[in-house]
């Protein structure tokens, strides 16, 4: 059997997070960024494994938007402190 999944989430800054998390994404899985989207699209033949993927995944994109929004409110900062 074979199972197909897409997850999408939005965010500020979606190419920041997409670019995080295709990193660590399994030879299955494929991430890409449309506008304030990141999108990710996720095949496999057993459950169990697909969804211990979707997990990762999601603890992933998590940890990765937290860290794009401080990485650009410091590059905002930055930017004021240099005007």
């Amino acid at each position: 059997m074979k199972i197909e999944g897409v997850i999408q989430t939005m965010h500020n800054n979606a190419t920041c997070v997409a670019e995080s998390v295709a990193s660590d994404n399994l030879s299955d899985m494929k991430t890409s960024a449309e506008g304030r989207f990141v999108i990710t699209h996720i095949t496999g033949t057993k459950i169990r494994s697909v969804i211990a993927s979707m997990d990762d995944y999601i603890t992933n994109i998590t940890v990765a938007e937290e860290l794009c929004e401080k990485i650009s409110k410091s590059t905002d900062t930055h930017e004021k402190r240099c005007e």
